[in-house]
């Protein structure tokens, strides 16, 4: 008798074990196989999402067959907490996996609405762009300019939308009265502003941000990394190079920049200076007069340079007008080739 339940409990456990590898096995098939939606799907995660409203979301709009399976791929692949901020495209009869990797890799939104504050050297606009699903293209749809132009009505609907992607771009060159007056025009931001931030204290950049960010905090969130990037090149400059403060060599990261856009030059273009300033020369170089007069406010017509011959020591004239760079014009100043 013991025998023979015996054996028909391992036959049992052969049944559910062969059962149980099939399940597996299908569930790996739907897993990493083709999707169920035939058309490109725009699929939206929002911030702080977390896996289990975003399988049931993309199992409701059919980008997923099993919202259960997507789960549990996930958490074998150690990527259930890597959820993505965006709204992304996906591809037609798209697998789980596929899709999985697309809202844990990040990166730009590639589908959706985005409200864009462009931040530019001669002038600052306001973009609504909208993904076509057909092309898988951006296509604008509105645009005006915040200093001479009311704010079409579609601009404003779009920032209200839910999952709308809301950014502020910075362009290199433009100064702090610029970018003031853009975060003041973006109507999704709140907050006051309090003084104008010096110049070059701002990294240009790219900065995602929610409806009703603050515009303060913002602003200082583009100084930390400015400070960030600036420190950073500083601790690893070489030894013996003319400058007294990090400040100082971001002055010569706007000179540079503006006698050479072309990248390769930057170093060699930085190493004239530095031998100037070494041997008490004047920079004698268009950006240090061109641009002496500092503005408050505006643009110059060719961008931002500074101040320098008329002191006693050059490289202590453009605090005033450096405007703000990015890295590789830092480090250009600070990795200067030797004579």
């Amino acid at each position: 008798m013991w025998r023979h339940i015996a054996s028909n409990f391992l036959t049992l456990l052969v049944v559910l074990l062969i059962a149980a590898a099939a399940a597996v096995a299908w569930a790996r098939h739907q897993f990493t196989g083709p999707g169920p939606s035939a058309v490109a799907q725009c699929v939206q995660v929002e911030r702080n999402a977390t896996l289990n409203p975003v399988s049931q979301k993309l199992a409701t709009q059919g980008a997923v067959s099993n919202a259960y399976i997507f789960r549990a791929g996930a958490d074998y692949l150690g990527k259930a907490g890597d959820l993505k901020f965006g709204s992304y495209l996906v591809e037609p009869n798209a697998s789980m996996e596929d899709i999985l990797g697309v809202i844990t890799s990040g990166g730009p939104s590639t589908c959706g609405t985005e409200v864009t504050v462009r931040v530019g050297v001669r002038e600052n606009t306001i973009l609504l762009r909208d993904m076509n699903p057909e092309t898988g293209v951006f296509e604008e749809m509105a645009r005006f300019n915040p200093a001479s132009e009311e704010q079409p009505a579609q601009i404003a609907e779009a920032a209200d939308q839910q999952g709308a992607r809301l950014r502020v771009v910075m362009a290199e060159g433009v100064t702090s009265w610029q970018v003031v007056e853009a975060l003041r025009a973006a109507g999704f931001l709140t907050g006051e502003i309090g003084d104008v931030p010096a110049e070059g204290s701002l990294a240009p950049d790219t900065y995602e941000v929610e409806k009703g960010s603050d515009r303060a905090a913002l602003l200082t969130e583009m100084a930390r990394r400015q400070s960030a990037i600036l420190a950073e090149e500083w601790e690893a400059r070489p030894f013996g190079l003319p400058y007294e403060s990090p400040e100082e060599a971001l002055v010569m990261a706007s000179i540079v920049e503006k006698e050479t856009g072309i990248p390769e030059e930057r170093p060699e273009v930085a190493s004239v200076f530095v031998n100037r300033l070494e041997e008490g020369m004047r920079l004698q170089t268009d950006p240090t007069v061109i641009y002496g007069s500092p503005r408050a406010k505006g643009f110059w017509t060719a961008g931002c340079g500074g101040q320098s011959w008329r002191r006693a020591h050059p490289i202590t004239l453009i605090r005033s007008t450096v405007c703000h760079r990015r890295r590789l014009p830092i480090r250009a100043g600070l990795r200067s080739m030797p004579r």
